[in-house]
């Protein structure tokens, strides 16, 4: 069997979905992060991401939304509160260290060689989002360090206006494994080597 007969080929990264509902590697634009302090006064700030992706994972917004179109139905379970997504940086701002300024941040200059590594993929902390004019996806760079979640129904309030495109599938779940990957690594603590009763950590060199 030729590989054109599969039903399911991908034939570009990104593609526009015609469906009223979220999916996992949706890319949206110009969303608000509203954070609420907790002192006293309980103070909110409005942070305005420019670009987003959904990575909470399909098959439970695909549960969500089909469980809250049944009519009558008595089970809620199946529904979402949040949903998880990760800011994406246009990547030149991110080069420069310039794409979170606007929270009187300094974050760390990329040069080209170190660049190329998150380009292809190979610095597991982030991962690069190519470019496609035709659905106005500009290069992206996503910080597996950041991440945070928006409530389901304000987020389906303001889909039409903020969805771009949505990541192919084959694509979209390297983007989710790599997310998952980078969360699920384990810090393992130095620990020193146990010597003989007696025997100093660093003998004198003979020489000296």
């Amino acid at each position: 069997m030729s590989l054109g007969t599969f039903p399911s080929r991908i034939e570009q990264k990104y593609t526009r979905l015609e469906t009223t509902r979220i999916h996992q590697g949706d890319i949206l634009r110009d969303l608000t992060l509203l954070e609420v302090s907790r002192k006293p006064r309980g103070e909110a700030t409005e942070t305005s991401l420019p670009y987003s992706v959904v990575l909470t994972q399909d098959c439970d917004l695909e549960q969500d939304f089909l469980n809250r179109g049944e009519s009558g139905s008595m089970n809620h379970d199946k529904y979402l509160q949040t949903i998880l997504l990760c800011p994406a940086y246009p990547a030149k701002d991110f080069r420069d260290g310039q794409h979170l300024v606007g929270l009187g941040l300094r974050m760390e200059k990329w040069n080209s060689d170190r660049f190329k590594l998150i380009r292809s993929q190979q610095n597991e902390r982030f991962h690069f989002i190519d470019r496609q004019e035709d659905v106005n996806v500009p290069e992206l760079v996503v910080d597996f360090k950041h991440y945070f979640t928006q409530p389901r129904d304000e987020l389906y309030l303001t889909l039409q206006a903020a969805y771009l495109a949505t990541i192919s599938e084959l694509f979209r779940e390297s983007l989710s494994q790599r997310f998952c990957y980078y969360l699920g690594r384990i810090g393992l603590p130095d620990i020193p080597t146990l010597l003989p009763p007696g025997q100093p950590p660093n003998p004198p060199n003979a020489t000296s």
